[in-house]
């Protein structure tokens, strides 16, 4: 990805921790959009201040759809797309709220779209594009207590697809990867880390990421990557 111009929303988080770094050791110049500014901090002690130097910070709400056609047309060109953001929550479905049930599908799939229907406008204008989505393994095997969860990160599969097939017969792809449990310092906190070695390392996801964001996968579209670990 040398010289591409990279959107990584989520740059910022604990899958951002592994996937920033590598996406910067690919060369590419990269853009993260952010809320928190204590995200901005931490990463610093992730990455070099020469690839730091290749990071552009912009302050934006991915709910926001004038925030993020703000975003986007900011920038000199989109060739790459990479959407980590995304939350996890739990909760029996007769219990559950339909405040909470909007909130998930407001992070999990309402960014995704947003971000990319603005991205895919400029990597159409351009005749080149590369997305990458990050959806769960509970797309494909939904489990109880993670309706709303599991709801929503279908739905990045189904979007993730349905692109793929709209940019047919042009230079632009269209991907989605499929973890299970990711060794984030948040999930470690919720569910305890007796179990963590089996989970998918941020780094390793990094890689897969980074591969369909390559030129290396131009021939891969509308894929569902599994990334289950030893789970």
């Amino acid at each position: 990805m040398k010289g591409k111009q990279v959107l990584l929303t989520g740059g910022t988080g604990g899958l951002g921790l592994g996937v920033t770094p590598a996406v910067l050791a690919s060369g590419a110049e990269v853009t993260i959009p952010y809320i928190n500014p204590r995200g901005v901090e931490r990463l610093k002690g992730f990455i070099s201040p020469a690839d730091f130097a290749r990071t552009r910070f912009v302050e934006s709400n991915l709910n926001d759809e004038a925030a993020v056609e703000k975003l986007v047309n900011d920038l000199p060109r989109v060739d790459v797309l990479i959407h980590l953001v995304g939350g996890f929550a739990m909760g029996a479905t007769h219990e559950y709220s339909f405040e909470n049930w909007k909130r998930d599908f407001d992070l999990n799939l309402h960014t995704t779209f947003l971000v990319c229907k603005h991205s895919l406008r400029r990597m159409l204008d351009n005749g080149y594009g590369r997305i990458v989505t990050v959806s769960s393994r509970g797309a494909v095997e939904p489990g109880g207590q993670l309706a709303a969860y599991c709801a929503s990160k279908a739905g990045v599969v189904a979007l993730t697809k349905a692109i793929a097939d709209e940019t047919k017969g042009t230079n632009i792809t269209a991907n989605t990867v499929l973890p299970s449990v990711i060794d984030t310092p948040t999930n470690r906190s919720a569910m305890g880390a007796e179990n963590a070695d089996t989970w998918v390392k941020p780094e390793s996801l990094a890689q897969v990421i980074c591969f369909l964001a390559s030129e290396a996968a131009k021939d891969v579209r509308g894929a569902a990557v599994p990334v289950y670990g030893s789970i």
